[in-house]
């Protein structure tokens, strides 16, 4: 990210690039050498078999390319589309889509285990080395270990502009440092809006209320207890951070015990470099909160149970094997998760151009539409060694794309000048982040579905961000954006070197 300042205007940020390879006719290296087989195929076969032969070879060859370049306005083809159709009807052929838990369910000794990705995913909690205690969830399938780290933003309402540039600046430099902190693979951010029960204001007013107030005064308390919370909202922030079991590439994997002991001396730094952000008061999550947050996340009426229990004094236990659903279902566009319905959208591209602070401001900002809104910016911090050589050889990418035609695009010769801004940046010791994005609307009514899709649909145009709905894939996505430290393209079977040659 590349911060533009100018002496008459606010400060802007941009320059968002996503690496390509080079390749003819916008295919990639791999795309360009099928391509180049191709030919080859249809000339040998002209010499072997003949032309009516080397005719149909042909034919095959330019549908295949047909698919790979007709590209919808999300970057997608239809070899890609017709992929994920495919891949849905099979896993629907399964009944990979439906899940059930409890005494009546498939989960082992009657458990509402969590479903899909988070499925294999253990809980243990340690103390770090100021006396906090913090959540340490561990995922068998990738070898990684995961804190989350609980916020309290505070918000840009009455802030100097120069404090957010501040802020902006700081968590650059956070995200950027987060390539030299050993072991670290990813980080996410967690923006969550729900509805506010009141319990918490109830709570507060009780216990610092005077007995021998006038009679006056307890009415009015009692009316704005009973009046405020209604349309209002609550906005928690989440950091997961995820850590990998192994020290190097191929070493041995750290049992948690392991782990618990070094991130214990680790997380104070952490925690105290988020509070010069903006973030506000970080703290380690516990296993207890953090079982509370993933428990109403997959069913939301859960969450008036639980505040109740709290303002009464009291700690529901959660433990994690009952944090998950008794019943879900995943369809091709939207996910039903027990109380709720969800449908999840992913960014297909970041905003084009210069964009100020508060751009995703409105986005961020709870909606009358939506119960539930969890808004997650998910990270992949690159170390200097991989960085150098990924913007090199971004920036040959775009060089060959101009050169390779007497008439290159204005977009093209716009991405050179990008692509060598990046270069310079990297070389001159700023950090590479690889990053995305999910959305998640949940409503508790489904009349409400088309009210939420439409209300995120235009959120999106205000953050000048492209989001799509993640097709046939909702229950994975969904779990994706809680806090729990996923990386999914561990979960994918392409390798990523793979997807970003096509």
């Amino acid at each position: 990210m590349a911060a533009v300042e100018t002496n008459r205007g606010p400060r802007t940020y941009g320059n968002w690039r996503r690496p390509t390879s080079p390749g003819i006719l916008g295919l990639g290296s791999i795309g360009t050498a099928l391509l180049l087989a191709g030919l080859i195929a249809v000339v040998m076969t002209v010499m072997i078999a003949g032309l009516l032969e080397a005719v149909i070879v042909a034919a095959v060859l330019g549908a295949v390319m047909l698919a790979v370049l007709t590209k919808d306005s999300h970057g997608k083809n239809v070899i890609s589309r017709g992929g994920a159709r495919i891949a849905w009807w099979s896993a629907r052929s399964r009944g990979s889509n439906v899940y059930r838990s409890g005494p009546l369910g498939r989960a082992l000794w009657g458990t509402y285990q969590l479903p899909g990705l988070a499925a294999p995913t253990r809980l243990s909690e340690w103390q770090d080395s100021y006396g906090r205690p913090f959540a340490l969830l561990y995922t068998p399938a990738t070898g990684s270990y995961s804190v989350v780290v609980g916020t309290e933003p505070d918000g840009a309402a009455l802030v100097d502009q120069e404090q957010i540039d501040v802020w902006v600046a700081d968590w650059g430099h956070w995200l950027a440092n987060l390539g030299d902190e050993p072991g670290v693979e990813a980080a996410s951010v967690t923006i969550e809006t729900a509805p506010d029960s009141g319990t918490r204001l109830r709570r507060e007013v009780e216990h610092n209320v005077d007995e021998d107030a006038p009679p006056f005064s307890k009415a009015m308390l009692a009316d704005v207890v009973g009046s405020y919370p209604a349309g209002s909202s609550t906005v928690k922030a989440f950091v997961a951070i995820t850590f990998s079991a192994a020290q190097r590439s191929g070493g041995k994997k750290r049992k948690p015990d392991e782990m618990g002991r070094e991130l214990a001396a680790r997380l104070p730094g952490l925690t105290a470099g988020l509070q010069a952000t903006g973030a506000g008061a970080a703290h380690p999550l516990s296993a207890q909160e953090l079982c509370e947050v993933v428990r109403v996340a997959y069913d939301p009426a859960a969450a008036v149970l639980i505040d109740e229990a709290h303002a009464a004094g009291e700690t529901p236990e959660v433990f994690w094997t009952d944090v998950g659903p008794s019943a879900a279902q995943a369809s091709w566009d939207r996910y039903r998760h027990d109380s709720g319905s969800s449908c999840t959208w992913s960014m297909t591209q970041a905003p084009r151009g210069n964009v100020q602070s508060g751009v995703l401001a409105r986005l961020l900002a709870p909606h009358r539409d939506i119960a539930r809104k969890r808004v997650t910016l998910l990270y992949r911090p690159i170390d200097a060694a991989k960085a150098a050589a990924i913007v090199e050889a971004d920036l040959r990418a775009a060089e060959f794309r101009v050169t390779s035609t007497s008439k290159p695009a204005a977009r093209d010769s716009l991405a050179v000048r990008a692509a060598s801004a990046t270069a310079q940046e990297e070389a001159s010791g700023a950090g590479l982040v690889q990053f995305g994005m999910l959305v998640t609307a949940t409503v508790m009514d489904l009349s409400k579905q088309a009210d939420a899709r439409a209300a995120i649909d235009n959120l999106a145009a205000t953050a000048r961000l492209r989001l799509r709905p993640v097709y046939g894939s909702q229950d994975s996505a969904f779990a994706a954006a809680l806090p729990l430290g996923l990386v999914l393209p561990k979960h994918i079977k392409v390798p990523a070197e793979l997807r970003e040659k096509l």
